[in-house]
């Protein structure tokens, strides 16, 4: 459980988002990611819980579970996995870079994925703002002790 925990954190280090064992315990037993084996998490429990701890900063979990029932019906978890984490990525370094968001016209793009990259915008931006917030503090507070 530490060293699954210790993995996920630096793997979201980046965007600061964090989990901790709690929240890991909490979500397997309330069956949104399966127990693990042995107590030992592998890929697809991994990738559950990453998914699980972005997604919460702007969805519910009732919403989340529903959001995974749609995966489970539509897409392979890797297939699902992949997808989330490039279009993240994408939209990530769009909005951080101020260019134009991927898929801003999504004419004929299926249901589930107008609703995974509506939540990837919103996740995105929330990330953003923290970053903003952040650094703006940061950057006033150094000012005001010239």
């Amino acid at each position: 459980l530490e060293q699954t925990v210790k993995y996920i954190n630096e793997c979201l280090a980046p965007i600061e988002i964090s989990i901790t064992p709690s929240m890991l315990s909490n979500y397997v037993k309330k069956g949104y990611i399966d127990r693990p084996i042995k107590k030992q998490y592998y890929a697809d429990q991994i990738a559950y819980a990453i998914y699980i701890v972005i997604i919460k900063q702007v969805l519910s979990m009732d919403n989340i579970a529903s959001l995974f029932v749609l995966q489970k019906a539509t897409y392979t978890l890797p297939v699902a996995y992949d997808y989330f984490c490039s279009e993240l990525e994408k939209t990530l370094i769009a909005i951080f870079e101020n260019k134009e968001e991927p898929m801003k016209d999504m004419g004929d793009i299926p249901f589930e994925k107008k609703m995974l990259h509506s939540v990837i915008v919103a996740v995105s931006h929330i990330i953003y703002l923290n970053d903003c917030f952040k650094n703006n503090l940061q950057d006033n507070a150094s000012h005001s002790i010239k």
